[in-house]
């Protein structure tokens, strides 16, 4: 049965602990969400997914899998879990932010909004209640709400509307969610959405509202979208004081090493972001020494591990000259290396962090920690 359970608490931050059970398993917290847009972490098997970088949850899309592979090959598929042969917990977004940033042309109504594919240019339209039908196919264990994601940069006015329509989906979403079953017999749950841009108020407002159609937890959306870095921990902490301890607190999209840890220290559970991945395909190595750029020749005779401190098989494995040389190369092994060691950091990373909240010095760590991760090597 779905719940999340709070656990060890620091005393010196509002970083926290948790256990999330679903009927796919076990999630421990803080944890980091490997993103699978298309029904793949790109580059990366599923059998190092699990055994090296040790992934308790990965995503998917629903914009992406509505359009391509499509609804009726995932139905006859029996859902996203088996399709991809993943026997752990899958989280969907609902594709609200891919309508607002992929979609070629889009039109957004009280009614739900309406979008042209990035594919082919046919036009499509999600409500909150075909956006629950869909993610009910799809059969991901943890649904988004439909939402509305807002700039960074938005004004008040435009916020505050935004947030009234996202409020109205969000009601709807959940009449169509109590009114549907589950189609491939595990339990689903889904997370409301927090909006409102970079208004306090709105964003205390937009909470109040979410929060009695949170059965589990509940997600923050629209940060990391062009405000502030301090802007985004700012709201963080007014959150931090609204939300209840028994929600699972995912935050969407973010990011930087250190963005987490101060994220973590802020009382958030939960992320995803594409940068391991995509970062790691342009050369971008994330260590616990700080980033590395594997294409810059300083690295062409260091024949030390990528990351000595790393415990994963690629750090284990190769060497920094190794990789530098495959990128020169312009060969595909390392992009699909680099994306398994900063996938393999992000999730030691929270690993460490969720070690150190339970020993009760996580404050002092994330301090010396976030020095070192955000420097240059």
């Amino acid at each position: 049965m779905f719940r999340f359970i709070r656990e060890a608490r620091d005393p010196q931050s509002s970083a926290h602990t948790g256990t999330l059970y679903t009927d796919h398993g076990q999630i421990q917290t803080p944890i980091f969400m490997p993103v699978g847009t298309v029904g793949s972490v790109k580059g990366v098997y599923h059998r190092d997914l699990k055994e090296d970088i040790g992934a308790q949850i990965i995503l998917g899309n629903t914009y992406h899998l509505y359009l391509r592979p499509g609804l009726e090959t995932l139905r006859a598929a029996g859902g996203l879990h088996k399709f991809e042969n993943w026997d752990r917990p899958i989280l969907t977004d609902s594709g609200g932010f891919q309508v607002f940033s992929l979609a070629r042309i889009r039109k957004i109504t009280p009614e739900g909004c309406k979008f042209q594919s990035h594919i082919d240019g046919s036009r499509h339209m999600f409500t909150p209640e075909n956006n629950v039908d869909t993610q009910r196919i799809i059969g991901a264990d943890i649904m988004m709400a439909l939402d509305e994601c807002t700039p960074g940069d938005a004004d008040r006015e435009y916020a505050a509307k935004s947030l009234r329509l996202t409020q109205g989906w969000l009601e709807r979403y959940s009449r169509r969610f109590e009114e549907t079953e589950p189609l491939y017999g595990h339990e689903q749950t889904f997370f409301p959405i927090i909006q409102g841009c970079t208004y306090p108020d709105l964003r205390v407002q937009a909470a109040e509202h979410a929060l009695p159609f949170s059965k589990v937890g509940i997600a923050i959306g629209g940060l990391a979208v062009g405000e502030p870095t301090e802007v985004m921990y700012e709201m963080l902490e007014v959150l931090d004081g609204v939300i209840p301890d028994d929600r699972a607190r995912y935050l969407m999209g973010v990011g930087t090493p250190a963005n987490i840890l101060e994220a973590i220290a802020r009382g958030v559970d939960m992320f995803d972001c594409v940068m391991p991945t995509r970062n790691g395909r342009n050369a971008m190595l994330f260590t616990w020494d700080g980033i590395m750029n594997m294409r810059n020749a300083k690295w062409a005779q260091d024949f030390s591990p990528i990351d000595p401190r790393g415990t994963s098989f690629v750090d284990r494995t190769y060497t920094k000259a190794y990789l530098h040389h495959l990128f020169i190369a312009g060969e595909m092994f390392a992009a699909m290396l680099a994306s398994e060691h900063n996938l393999a950091f992000y999730l030691e990373l929270v690993r460490c962090a969720r070690e150190h909240i339970e020993a009760g010095d996580f404050a002092a760590w994330k301090e010396q920690a976030v020095k070192r991760l955000v420097q240059r090597i």
